[in-house]
């Protein structure tokens, strides 16, 4: 009898423990629950602040974009000003050094001029003694030699009697009334005037029919 009573005791404990064991599961299983929902809900509050930054964060990437493409245009416009400015100064540098090669005679040939002057004036000078022709004739030939050098480094006389007065080419230092000449027209020359190849470095003085 006591042994049937210890029994049903210990059915009895074993469902109450098996009732609080399915209890605590429950309880668990809710917990559980809880914070799986809690987990979803943050995941979505997440999701949906996610959302709202996206188009703020692609705005101020388009932003840098557009300053990016900005500074690139700024740096290409500057490149290409820098090429102009190197193409135009090596042009520049390139054509002085041509001028510089073209005329290095200039400034010599300059100083000459007045000693060619007085070598065109003695030989302009009349003589009857033989002595005296003798002389003529070696400044003309030393004359002939000096104009043949200073013609090989480019020298040129510009043309005068006859031809239409040319501001670039002759100074005008005295007019006539001659009808016989055609007006504007060089009728003499007064002092040579010269170019060193196609740069005049001395205009002639000439006299010129109205």
């Amino acid at each position: 009898m006591e042994k049937k009573q210890q029994e049903n005791e210990e059915r009895v404990d074993t469902k109450e423990k098996k009732a609080e064991e399915q209890t605590t599961e429950n309880e668990m299983n809710d917990q559980k629950t809880m914070e799986e929902q809690k987990t979803q809900n943050q995941d979505t509050d997440g999701h949906e602040q996610a959302e709202e930054q996206l188009p703020e964060e692609m705005k101020q990437l388009k932003d840098e974009l557009d300053q990016v493409k900005q500074e690139k245009e700024e740096l290409y416009e500057r490149l290409l000003r820098l090429q102009a400015d190197y193409e135009n100064y090596r042009r520049r540098t390139k054509k002085e050094r041509e001028n510089d090669l073209k005329y290095k005679a200039q400034d010599l040939i300059t100083e000459l001029l007045p000693v060619l002057d007085n070598f065109e004036r003695a030989l302009q000078v009349e003589v009857n003694d033989d002595q005296a022709k003798s002389f003529v004739d070696g400044i003309k030939m030393v004359h002939r030699q000096f104009k043949d050098a200073l013609t090989k480094q480019g020298l040129e006389e510009i043309q005068t009697v006859g031809e239409q007065f040319d501001p670039h080419l002759h100074q005008a230092v005295m007019q006539v009334q001659d009808d016989e000449k055609e007006s504007n027209e060089v009728v003499e020359e007064l002092q040579k005037g010269y170019k060193l190849k196609d740069r005049i470095i001395r205009p002639a003085m000439v006299k010129v029919n109205q």
